[in-house]
């Protein structure tokens, strides 16, 4: 099905809400290209997306979407797809509403391999509400929470939905446009739980190196980023006041059943059951 890249933006709420040069304006192109270049039919598509700055993306793609509840945007899209699987849903959100206060969500939803795309866009810290530590935030990074350096550790997001068991995993910057739009191609060609992570530092609160505005982030990612489809997922790990490489790529791929395949065969086993009574 083609569809017109312009038909599937809400153009009448343009300009964005973001800070000029953030990363979500890039991101929020990638995604309608995708959608486009999928052939995927917008009445088909929903996007969900929880509290943030990531969290307004809903509200800028013309299909149906949802701004939800904080950390409640993965159970809101589980929901969505049980009651119509041929939907194809989308989850848009930050590291926060991904990973803190919907980490719950986000464990046992892979656990079930759950037939969703989520995108994480991780700025490393939460950004909308001032600059407080994230589960993502770098080790020794100050925040408004951390005036003298953050020293909890941040998830490692890819291997952890690697390690749960996402059928899709792949890491991106808004620096590697083309790379990101084929992986979400890729994930929309994929059954089961799927996770994009896109790495995207938040301009106005960070406290990272050599890094103060949006020209300076792309010239970090083209030094930094190293794409890698086969790494040791245990160096996925991202510090960027160290100035470490940052891996990215599409890690991991399978064809695990999906919950929805799980789910089939159990209402079939169900009708037999019945039938044979």
């Amino acid at each position: 099905m083609k569809v017109e890249v312009k038909s599937l933006l809400r153009r009448e709420r343009l300009p964005h809400i973001w800070c000029p040069g953030c990363g979500l304006g890039i991101v929020l192109k990638v995604f309608i290209d995708a959608i486009a270049k999928a052939g995927l039919d917008p009445d088909k598509v929903v996007v969900v997306s929880g509290i943030g700055c990531t969290g307004r993306m809903a509200g800028y793609v013309n299909v149906d979407s949802y701004h939800v509840t904080h950390g409640r945007a993965i159970p809101f899209a589980t929901g969505i797809k049980v009651a119509n699987p041929e939907l194809e849903v989308f989850v848009i959100s930050g590291d926060g509403d991904i990973l803190s206060i919907g980490g719950n969500h986000f464990i046992h939803a892979i656990r079930r391999n759950m037939d969703i795309n989520v995108i994480m866009v991780n700025n490393f810290i939460y950004g909308m509400t001032g600059g407080q530590v994230a589960p993502t935030t770098p080790l020794g990074a100050r925040a408004l929470t951390a005036p003298y350096g953050n020293h909890e550790p941040p998830f490692n997001a890819p291997y952890l939905a690697m390690v749960l068991g996402a059928n899709f995993v792949a890491r991106w910057t808004p620096l590697h446009r083309d790379y990101l739009l084929n992986a979400i191609v890729e994930a929309i060609n994929t059954r089961g739980f799927t996770f994009i992570e896109v790495v995207s530092p938040c301009l106005i609160f960070n406290d990272f190196n050599n890094i103060p505005d949006a020209i300076d982030i792309m010239e970090k990612f083209r030094e930094l980023c190293v794409i890698d489809n086969n790494p040791d997922p245990k160096d996925l790990i991202i510090d960027l006041r160290k100035d470490q490489r940052i891996v990215v790529g599409n890690f991991h791929k399978d064809n695990k059943p999906s919950f929805l395949d799980n789910y089939k065969r159990v209402i079939e086993i169900a009708r037999g059951g019945a039938g044979k009574k």
